[in-house]
């Protein structure tokens, strides 16, 4: 398999498909395209994009080309085992999914007003009151998996799932814009800060030597 990813210092989406690949346990090379630079549209051409029109993470698996990252996350986990990326219990099950679901379509003011930029702090970055109420709807559902089904181990539904990879782009947006969490949001978001994987990914975004303005930039509207 080889996955095609942007830049780990901004691109959300990238780290949850980057993420489902590692939680698969399959070998994969990953290829990293940096986004919008002058040679975006030859690097989009080279590595065979245009079946999700440019866009990022994208997995070439032998004939198959999946794009978006939870269509990865389902492709990964019939590959390997469904209870690899989902919880057991078909009630937590459900609810996995539907957060899942709502991180995919949602959020969108969140997204839009502080894009991902894992080498940045902006503590007093001003935030509106539709991407506050996102924030918190975001740490209401994490309240509700941590209580009812998060017993087991730190993550949100014990173990480290697909819930997990959806919303650990989130758990890093919340750092880099300082939000004022509850206690046991700033446990869970240790945890997911602590994993290896997120380690290795933020760590690789350290050392890459480019940046885009439109996410250094606080006035920015990307929503990578």
């Amino acid at each position: 398999m080889k996955l095609i990813i942007g830049n780990k210092a901004y691109s959300s989406w990238s780290m949850r498909g980057w993420l489902a690949a590692k939680q698969s346990g399959l070998p994969f090379e990953e290829i990293l395209v940096p986004l919008y630079t002058d040679e975006w549209d030859n690097r989009k051409r080279e590595e065979d994009m245009a079946p999700s029109h440019g866009k990022v993470p994208i997995l070439w698996d032998g004939e198959s080309v999946i794009w978006d990252s939870i269509a990865i996350v389902d492709w990964l986990a019939d590959k390997t085992s469904r209870d690899r990326f989902w919880p057991k219990d078909e009630v937590a099950r459900g609810m996995a999914r539907s957060m899942c679901a709502e991180m995919h379509c949602g959020f969108m003011d969140l997204r839009r007003e502080c894009p991902m930029n894992t080498r940045r702090s902006f503590p007093d970055h001003e935030i509106s009151d539709a991407a506050r109420a996102d924030a918190i709807r975001i740490l209401q559902l994490w309240a509700e998996a941590r209580a009812r089904f998060g017993k087991s181990g730190p993550y949100l539904f014990g173990t480290f799932s697909a819930a997990d990879i959806m919303y650990a782009p989130v758990v890093s947006r919340f750092k880099t814009y300082g939000f004022k969490l509850p206690g046991f949001a700033i446990s869970y978001s240790e945890a997911i800060l602590e994993h290896q994987w997120v380690q290795d990914w933020c760590a690789a975004a350290e050392e890459e030597d480019w940046t885009l303005e439109r996410y250094e930039d606080l006035g920015s509207s990307a929503t990578a």
